[in-house]
């Protein structure tokens, strides 16, 4: 059985790699690995070692720290987190000009900046 903080850990590595846009196979691939490993990672049956973390958090370009927000040291179950919907309503939408500004409001917003992939 999966611990609570490594499934948490895992669902904040998809929720960026989705606001990345990039794919299992394309983060697999910078770490040297299967995208078969990077799909445990993200359902948390396989544990993401603190050197993998730290290799993680430099593709995305967040603080390792960011893999684990959202937990208490008294309540280790994770909280829900809308992160992910929103990620995938926005990959839902077709028309790119509307994701784009929808995208463009949420930098705004939260002052962060996500990365573009070429098309």
């Amino acid at each position: 059985m999966a611990h609570a903080v490594d499934v948490h850990v895992g669902k904040r590595l998809k929720q960026i790699r989705t606001l990345r846009r990039m794919s299992q196979t394309d983060v697999a691939k910078r770490l040297n690995l299967s995208f078969q490993q990077i799909q445990k990672y993200e359902i948390g049956s396989n544990r993401v070692a603190a050197s993998r973390l730290f290799e993680l958090s430099r593709i995305f370009d967040v603080p390792t720290s960011y893999f684990f927000e959202g937990l208490t040291e008294t309540d280790p179950a994770p909280r829900r987190d809308n992160g992910l919907d929103i990620v995938n309503a926005l990959a839902s939408i077709e028309d790119e000009k509307i994701k784009t500004r929808i995208v463009t409001f949420i930098e705004d917003v939260s002052g962060l900046t996500v990365a573009r992939r070429a098309s």
